[in-house]
């Protein structure tokens, strides 16, 4: 059985295929698209890690997604007026 992880929408957004208990292949979104704390859907990470496994979504069984907003939310407040070019 394969799971789709997915990790979206606050930064550092990534994706992870497992099948029963095993890891097959996990990575974020910005190793791909080179840009730093990438927020957002992961599509490049799950079409990377479909690859890696070898499937296709048809044989993914389950997706499952993280979901809690206010995760690191300080930290996020806290890079994004240190980003800010004032």
């Amino acid at each position: 059985m394969y799971t789709l992880g997915i990790n979206a929408y606050h930064g550092d957004s990534s994706a992870c295929i497992y099948r029963n208990t095993e890891i097959i292949a996990a990575t974020e979104e910005e190793r791909i698209l080179r840009l730093k704390h990438w927020a957002g859907l992961p599509v490049k990470a799950i079409e990377f890690c479909l690859k890696e496994a070898g499937i296709s979504l048809k044989d993914v069984d389950h997706i499952t997604v993280s979901r809690d907003p206010k995760a690191k939310l300080s930290q996020k407040a806290l890079y994004a007026v240190s980003s800010l070019n004032l």
